[in-house]
């Protein structure tokens, strides 16, 4: 059992939450954005070593932004991440056999090792051979952590986390999440169809009941971005976090991979066949699915932060004293950073130079530059310290 964590969890005061999107290697427009809030907060708090578990109470992600809850968790710093995508992104994304590739694009294994690797060495966990890596109950976690992915077998979203109170985490149970390793849950979580093979987990091991799941990707739920979820797992009886609820008492940090419209001006009723349909309507549902939580992110919370969502919903963004902007009350805090990456949104960041599709891709491995470029200049024109006001 994590102690640290659970007093934290107890601690009373202020608790603060951020979540992060899905999106492959462009989870290093995410990272870049979080460089700016933790150089913001560093300089604001004069604590030159702080890193981002120092601040936010509870972290998580789906996908590949459940890589970075996790290396956040685990107590990285920003610059230690961006190493992580930067140098280890052509490794991550290596292409599988030609036979393979029938069934997805890429190997599982490099991704894999270097999850391994990264987080034991976060964790100050060096197991010899033949011993276990970290779990997802490791005590040198910082944070509350959950991953969201889809079991594939039960066919059910599953926010999985170290919370040590959570049903599934009680240790006299034979198949406790906590000691699950943490690297598999991150493959699990990342397992894009088509792009990755699953991932087949093996729960109560060695045991009279042991048993297995087959996830895929969390992006594949309608929790992409897992903002909403966080709520709801701090706040509803099921989970026994209980914190407190308020503008002054909780924020919601939400922090996308940069989005663009697939729009299709030329579209046909008759280009609608079974083909087509299979190749747009996930994305299109993923990204349906993201911006109806943020709108419900945006209606239940202060937003003091976000791009407009649709010309009639607007930005729901709420000025200090301003008017409501919902007849409900408010339950927290609330900020949306999330760049536009059409080309029109990347011309407006001042990056004509760069092609708007090579930022839209999730494997754009090569355009690793690019991509950094739009996060940083984003982040240098979005994120503001006086966004986290009221909640140092």
């Amino acid at each position: 059992m994590n102690q640290k964590l659970l007093e934290r969890i107890d601690r009373p005061g202020q608790k603060k939450i951020l979540a992060c999107d899905g999106g492959g290697i462009l989870g290093l427009i995410s990272v870049e954005i979080l460089a700016r809030i933790e150089a913001e907060l560093r300089a604001k708090l004069g604590k030159a070593d702080l890193v981002l578990a120092d601040y936010f109470d509870f972290v998580c992600g789906t996908s590949t932004g459940a890589m970075v809850a996790a290396c956040i968790a685990a107590g990285m710093s920003t610059d230690r991440i961006r190493k992580f995508y930067v140098e280890s992104g052509q490794q991550m994304f290596d292409k599988a056999s030609l036979l393979n590739r029938l069934k997805y694009s890429y190997n599982d294994e490099p991704l894999a090792q270097k999850l391994r690797s990264e987080l034991d060495a976060a964790l100050a966990h060096a197991p010899t051979p033949g011993e276990a890596n970290a779990t997802l109950g490791d005590a040198n976690l910082r944070s509350m952590l959950m991953m969201v992915m889809r079991n594939a077998t039960t066919d059910s979203p599953w926010p999985v986390s170290n919370n040590p109170r959570a049903r599934y985490n009680q240790l006299d149970r034979q198949d406790c999440n906590l000691r699950l390793p943490l690297w598999q849950l991150l493959r699990a979580s990342t397992a894009a169809p088509t792009f990755f093979p699953p991932e087949v987990v093996t729960f109560a091991p060695g045991t009279d009941r042991e048993y297995q799941f087959v996830f895929v990707d969390g992006g594949v739920t309608t929790y992409n971005n897992p903002a909403f979820l966080a709520f709801q797992m701090v706040t509803a009886a099921p989970y026994q976090v209980g914190w407190q609820t308020g503008t002054e008492n909780l924020l919601i940090v939400s922090v996308g991979t940069g989005g663009a419209a697939n729009a299709r001006p030329d579209l046909k009723a008759d280009d609608l066949w079974l083909l087509d349909n299979a190749k747009n309507l996930p994305g299109a549902l993923m990204n349906a699915a993201s911006a109806g939580w943020d709108m419900a992110c945006r209606t239940l919370g202060e937003c003091r932060f976000g791009p407009a969502i649709d010309r009639e919903f607007g930005d729901m963004v709420m000025s200090p004293g301003g008017s409501a902007n919902a007849s409900v009350g408010k339950q927290f805090a609330y900020l949306r950073y999330d760049p536009d990456v059409s080309q029109a949104g990347i011309d407006a960041l001042g990056l004509g130079g760069i092609d708007a599709r090579k930022v839209q891709v999730m494997d754009s491995v090569k355009n690793i530059g690019d991509i950094q470029n739009v996060g940083q200049t984003y982040a240098a024109r979005s994120v503001s310290i006086d966004h986290l006001r009221g909640f140092s």
